[in-house]
């Protein structure tokens, strides 16, 4: 039986780390705060802003919320972000996307502010994440896999990592991150030749597929630490993730449950960058 690498043991002590660097910040005067932009009624969007505010109020972080119209201008959505980058209060920037498809997503996403984007929205984030310099903040959903890597002491020192997806989101910048820890990497994706025989030779398995179960017992060999980043909904109506869990459970060694493995880390990495760019700003 694989070990479970359950998200909650490491929140909770990601949220000790957030609470003690909030008040170190807050006996200089210094309130840490996030601000979100969201664009329309998306229910997706609102369920995640409530845990981002519910997160935020448990660890001592203020929210400013900028609430605009499904048809909001170009124009006003700049606006908004130009009010947030100016606003020497907020830290850090949370603005949901998708935009609404009539708006220039990439204009409006690069107008802000690098040091307030703490989930790698602009090119200068994600210049950051592949130069390994402190430029804004990498995305939450591969931080939270690399969290969960250093909670449960599994070192990527000279190991063969796989991670399979491609995406701006996770894996190309969970790829780089992994390198950072000294892993030997290999990205998969569906031009991929035989993948599974790629993926039995990892000994970290990321998985960001987007694809509800892609990765069954073929993929997978005994010894394995496997990270699923998917969150999908089957048949039955049930969340899931992009591994068959059941099938791959019992063959390696660690493995992340869905849910209650990376998505429930991701919200306070969020909370945490918020801290982080206040400190980077007056520490």
């Amino acid at each position: 039986m694989a070990k479970q690498l359950l998200g909650k043991e490491v929140t909770a002590a990601l949220n000790e780390r957030i609470k003690a660097d909030v008040a170190a910040l807050k006996e200089k005067g210094i309130n840490p705060t996030l601000g979100i932009i969201r664009v329309g009624e998306n229910e997706s969007d609102i369920s995640y802003e409530r845990g981002a505010t519910k997160r935020c109020e448990t660890l001592g972080v203020a929210c400013e919320k900028i609430l605009l119209p499904a048809d909001a201008t170009q124009e006003q959505v700049l606006a908004a972000v130009d009010k947030v980058n100016k606003d020497d209060n907020i830290h850090g920037v949370l603005l949901f996307r998708p935009l609404p498809k009539h708006l220039n997503q990439t204009e409006i996403e690069n107008a802000l502010d690098p040091a307030k984007d703490v989930d790698c929205m602009t090119d200068g984030s994600m210049s950051g994440v592949f130069t390994g310099k402190a430029v804004g903040f990498p995305p939450c959903t591969p931080q939270a896999c690399m969290e969960i890597l250093d909670h449960y002491g599994i070192d990527c020192t000279g190991k063969k990592a796989v991670v399979i997806g491609r995406s701006l989101v996770v894996g190309k910048p969970a790829a780089m991150m992994l390198i950072k820890k000294n892993a030997t990497v290999t990205v998969c994706h569906t031009r991929t030749v035989d993948m599974p025989s790629v993926a039995r030779e990892a000994d970290i398995l990321i998985v960001a597929a987007g694809r509800a179960g892609v990765v069954t017992k073929d993929y997978v060999a005994p010894g394995q630490t496997v990270i699923d980043v998917g969150i999908n909904v089957n048949a039955e109506g049930k969340l899931c993730g992009d591994v068959a869990y059941a099938e791959v459970e019992p063959i390696v060694d660690a493995i992340t449950p869905v849910p209650g493995g990376v998505g429930s880390v991701t919200t306070s990495v969020l909370v945490g960058h918020v801290v982080e760019a206040a400190k980077r700003k007056y520490l």
